[in-house]
C-alpha cells in the first residue's frame, strides 16, 4: 500500500453526481478534490498533483475530450472518463486522446471503485512496505500471511489473515471498516469484519475486552499497534 492516500480529482458539472462520487471515494480512503467544469479542473491540475482524474465527458464549455487532450499534453496523470454517451466511437475517441479507461453512465459505484483501483495499480509505482510487523510476543509476516507467537506458528483463517495483513500494511494507522470489508469481509461486508476482529483479539490479546494490539477507532475503523520489521524471517 502507498504511504499516502491517493489523490483523485472528480470533474462533473452535475452537483449531485459530483458530490456523491466524492463522498463514495472518500469512504474508500481516497483523498478527493472536485471541479464543476473543465476550466476549473485544468487550474487545479496546474496547482496540485493528482494520482487520477475522473472526468465527465458531456460538460458545457470544455468537454471531457478537450480536457483529456490538454491534460495529456502536460503529463501522464491517469484519466477515467464518465459519460452517458456509450457509443463505441466515443469510447475510441476518448482512449485515442489518452484516457486510461471509459465507464458509461449509469454505473454501479462498486464497478467504479474496481476500475479506480485497477488504474492506480497499473499506473503508480509500488512502494515496498514492511515484510513483517511485531507487537508484543507476536510477529506477522505479510509475505507469507503467517502469524507467530514467540516463534511458534498460530493458525489463522483466510479471512483473519487477510484482515490482519491489511492492518499490518499500515501499522499504527486507522483503516476504515469499509476498506477492511473489501479485503476480508466478502459479501458479508462490515459485519464480517467485526466478527473477525473479535476472533483475532481472542487469539492475540491477553484481555480481548481491553485490547492493546488491535484497537477500535470509534466511528472510523481499526488500527494495529505494531512496529514495522523490514527483515525477513527464515521460512
Amino acid at each position: 500500500m502507498s504511504e499516502r492516500a491517493h489523490h483523485v480529482l472528480v470533474v462533473d458539472d452535475d452537483d449531485r453526481i459530483r458530490d456523491l462520487l466524492s463522498q463514495f471515494l472518500r469512504e474508500r480512503d481516497l483523498r478527493v478534490s472536485a471541479a464543476p467544469d473543465g476550466e476549473t479542473a485544468l487550474k487545479l491540475a496546474d496547482q496540485m498533483q493528482f494520482d487520477l482524474v475522473i472526468l465527465d465527458v458531456m460538460m458545457p464549455g470544455l468537454d471531457g475530450f478537450a480536457v483529456t487532450e490538454r491534460l495529456r499534453a502536460k503529463g501522464q496523470t491517469p484519466i477515467l472518463l464518465l459519460t452517458a454517451r456509450g457509443e463505441p466511437a466515443d469510447r475510441i475517441k476518448g482512449l485515442s486522446l489518452g484516457a486510461d479507461d471509459y465507464l458509461p453512465k449509469p454505473f454501479e459505484p462498486e464497478e467504479l471503485i474496481l476500475r479506480v483501483q485497477a488504474i492506480l495499480r497499473r499506473s503508480l509505482p509500488q512502494i515496498r512496505g514492511p515484510q513483517a510487523v511485531v507487537f508484543g510476543a507476536w510477529r506477522f509476516d505479510l509475505d507469507a500471511s503467517r502469524l507467530e507467537q514467540d516463534g511458534e506458528p498460530v493458525r489463522l483463517t483466510g479471512g483473519e489473515a487477510a484482515l490482519l495483513a491489511t492492518l499490518a500494511a499500515q501499522p499504527g494507522e486507522t483503516v476504515s471498516r469499509a476498506a477492511l470489508a473489501e479485503r476480508a469481509g466478502g459479501e458479508a461486508g462490515e459485519r464480517a469484519v467485526d466478527v473477525q476482529i473479535t476472533r483475532l483479539r481472542r487469539k492475540i490479546e491477553t484481555d480481548p475486552k481491553a485490547p492493546l494490539h488491535i484497537q477500535t477507532v470509534r466511528g472510523e475503523g481499526y488500527k494495529l499497534i505494531a512496529q514495522p520489521d523490514y527483515s525477513r524471517s527464515d521460512p
